[in-house]
């Protein structure tokens, strides 16, 4: 396949009061994807965003690709939900269904692509038999439910038992890394394969440049990683 890095900012992140300032300055940094968490108080013991969220983002920037990833149990049952509110991208937990093909296959006939999620303490060749079938496979590079915590260093070696899965495979599927990824991280990551990055407080947010000088350091990263070339299978 061909490499492809996109950056995903993930709104969690973003101070409510000040959403909106937050995504007009990623659009003008000129960010194509926004990564928005949906938590259900069940899955994970958090709560977060409303549906609408997408639906208002979608009518603000119709431009834009909504990657949604969902840490809810039965996560079936918010397909079709999701694609009325215009979602793009829709991934959801192995471990919350036991269904996972039922669930990818009810996700693209509700026109979206689909994805699973890989928790840290899950193995990576889990998803071997329906390889074939996903568009997406997110690395949690942290547990799940809660921003703000530390990247998990074992991600690095799972990433790469990702990528030469999926050359053996011969899939197509991106990669995704979600969680705590910082710039100590960023460049190995995509040296091993990473296509989707959700960025956070530790690359996009909070950062004393502010949104668009961040964003800036981050495709700078991205196009140093590349050119010093790939680690294993990453393609």
């Amino acid at each position: 396949m061909k490499p492809i890095v996109i950056n995903s900012p993930s709104l969690a992140n973003c101070n409510l009061l000040t959403m909106h300032q937050d995504v007009a300055d990623l659009v003008k940094a000129g960010t194509t994807w926004m990564h928005i968490d949906l938590m259900d108080g069940h899955y994970v013991p958090n709560l977060y965003f409303p549906l609408r969220v997408i639906s208002d983002l979608k009518q603000a920037y119709p431009q834009l690709v909504i990657d949604v990833h969902m840490m809810v149990t039965n996560p079936i049952d918010y397909v079709p939900r999701l694609a009325d509110a215009g979602a793009d991208w829709v991934s959801f937990h192995t471990d919350a269904t036991s269904f996972v093909i039922r669930t990818l296959e009810t996700i693209t006939r509700h026109n979206m692509r689909g994805g699973v999620v890989i928790n840290p303490s899950q193995r990576i060749d889990s998803i071997k038999p329906y390889a074939d079938l996903v568009d997406m496979v997110t690395l949690m590079a942290v547990e799940p439910g809660f921003a703000g915590q530390r990247f998990m260093p074992r991600t690095l070696a799972r990433l790469e038992e990702l990528a030469t899965l999926r050359k053996s495979t011969q899939s197509e599927f991106l990669i995704n890394v979600d969680g705590a990824i910082s710039y100590e991280y960023l460049a190995p990551s995509i040296r091993r394969g990473a296509n989707v990055i959700v960025t956070g407080i530790y690359t996009i947010f909070q950062q004393p440049q502010g949104i668009l000088e961040a964003c800036k350091t981050f495709d700078a990263t991205v196009k140093a990683a590349i050119t010093e070339g790939w680690v294993g299978d990453a393609y």
